[in-house]
């Protein structure tokens, strides 16, 4: 192993029940280098995380970490050697407060007690290194998906970690939030620690990276040592064997002249008297700086949160709305941000996850195990989830194919009112493409689509009009003509009202 390596992957080759990942697989980190991984979901950068965080264990091969042959055999095997992984999802304790979270298991302590001034004061440093507004006692629970990620970077940062590695660290993070990130990236590099750093947005690994890697099907496709002389597009080919011109185009439907979901006045949960239309046919953007209140405004369309006031009508008819199961009864679908933690029971098979939501709609909640598998065969085969079978647990899908689950499982309650939560976070471009084309064919069918997006060039391609929140309310409503980057982000930051 070189000196001026302090990570190595030799020859590693892992497998799953039905699915081969790694076959020999070769990669490494360089002392104080950004190292960027890019690839499709399924490519395996999951699994080479995982690898490399102690949770899962190669089948063949070696590892070496500072110049010693180790065996990652846990989580806590890898924090000892100075390895952080910070997931895509969230590992923090929701119910600690952020002093807590960066110090668990790292307790400063001043004889038998904890030295919980010591704490605070480290606590605040960091998150003044990270340009962060975040006060040390602040709830986990209480923060925002951007917020949360902050502090398991500031966590990796107490922890004195030699390698960081992140998992799309920015897939919930506003512009500002995510050029500040990129800063902190350069900044932690030049002090010597070791980024590896997973990301779909090939825009940012331009700005960090010093070295660049593509897996496609477990294999190493290409290492760039000089990505001043690469191209995007020519990453993307290394990715999916398309040029980059196919993406972010959308089919053109026309919309209808019915209104099909209309919300009034609705106040609550940090919403404060937003109206907006939707008609058939129609895919209305949601654009926002992260706590803007776009995650709150679906929770309260939904019913998961309960308005203050405000109305809502379905099909010229006013409907309370005063739980999931109102909505799911009245057409009304939510594919959550988060498909891990409240979109999937992820110990579960696919065919205990497709069924659950239309339970709601039946006249008895017992299961029918036979017509269960039936329908969740039919949408892995509609939606081309990736699987050996309906019986393979959801944890062990890609991140894309955890994601059709998310729609086969709606699709199956026949709704007609689709609100999409970030469709795409943490999605490769490939996957995004087909659910894209997914979402077409529901727009196709008269259904509409309510769909909160961060991603620019998403909201901008698939919306036909662009409601832009800020603080809470409804700063902007975008015809098609006016929809671009730059009128969305004016808006977003504060810049007028329409």
């Amino acid at each position: 192993m070189s000196q001026d390596l302090i990570l190595e992957i030799r020859g590693i080759c892992k497998s799953f029940p039905g699915v081969e990942v790694f076959d020999c697989f070769d990669f490494d980190l360089r002392r104080g280098e950004v190292h960027c991984v890019c690839g499709e979901n399924g490519a395996g950068k999951s699994t080479l995380i995982k690898m490399l965080s102690g949770a899962h264990t190669p089948d063949d091969g070696d590892i070496y970490f500072d110049g010693k042959k180790v065996e990652i055999s846990n989580p806590r095997a890898a924090l000892e050697m100075g390895i952080q992984t910070i997931y895509q999802e969230h590992t923090l304790y929701p119910d600690l407060n952020v002093m807590e979270n960066l110090f668990t298991g790292k307790e400063l302590e001043k004889g038998m007690f904890l030295n919980k001034s010591a704490m605070f004061k480290k606590t605040k440093e960091i998150l003044e290194y990270l340009h962060s507004e975040i006060s040390p006692y602040d709830i986990v629970s209480r923060l925002g998906s951007g917020g949360q990620k902050t502090v398991e970077i500031a966590r990796g940062l107490v922890q004195e970690s030699k390698v960081i590695i992140l998992d799309e660290p920015t897939a919930a993070f506003s512009q500002p939030e995510i050029q500040n990130l990129l800063e902190i990236v350069r900044k932690l590099a030049k002090t010597g620690i070791s980024i590896i750093y997973i990301s779909h947005h090939l825009k940012e690994l331009f700005q960090i990276a010093d070295r660049v890697t593509v897996i496609r099907d477990g294999i190493r496709v290409n290492t760039y040592e000089d990505v001043s002389k690469v191209t995007e597009e020519q990453l993307m080919k290394d990715m999916v064997g398309r040029d980059i011109s196919a993406f972010y185009k959308r089919e053109s439907v026309p919309v209808s002249e019915e209104v099909l979901f209309e919300a009034r006045n609705i106040v609550g949960s940090g919403v404060n008297d937003v109206s907006f239309k939707v008609h058939g046919s129609e895919l209305l953007g949601v654009a926002g700086m992260v706590g803007s209140g776009r995650t709150e405004l679906a929770a309260l369309l939904f019913g998961l949160d309960q308005a203050d006031s405000g109305e809502i009508w379905i099909r010229g008819k006013k409907i309370d709305i005063k739980s999931p199961v109102n909505a799911i009864k009245n057409k009304m679908a939510l594919i959550t941000e988060d498909r891990q933690s409240t979109g999937l029971f992820l110990d579960h098979t696919i065919d205990k996850n497709i069924p659950i939501a239309k339970y709601s709609k039946t006249a008895t909640a017992l299961a029918l195990p036979k017509e269960d598998v039936k329908l969740s065969k039919k949408y892995v085969d509609s939606l081309q989830i990736a699987t050996p079978s309906v019986f393979q647990k959801v944890m062990y899908l890609s991140g894309g194919n955890q994601q059709k689950v998310v729609l086969g499982k709606w699709f199956a309650t026949d709704a007609d009112i689709y609100i999409f939560d970030e469709p795409t976070r943490g999605i490769d471009v490939g996957t995004k493409e087909e659910i894209y084309k997914i979402m077409v064919d529901l727009l196709k069918k008269g259904k509409c689509i309510i769909m909160i997006s961060s991603d620019m060039p998403e909201l901008v391609a698939l919306s036909d009009r662009v409601l832009v929140m800020r603080k809470g309310e409804k700063a902007a409503d975008l015809q098609k003509k006016d929809i671009s980057e730059e009128n969305i982000l004016k808006y977003s930051i504060g810049g007028g009202t329409v």
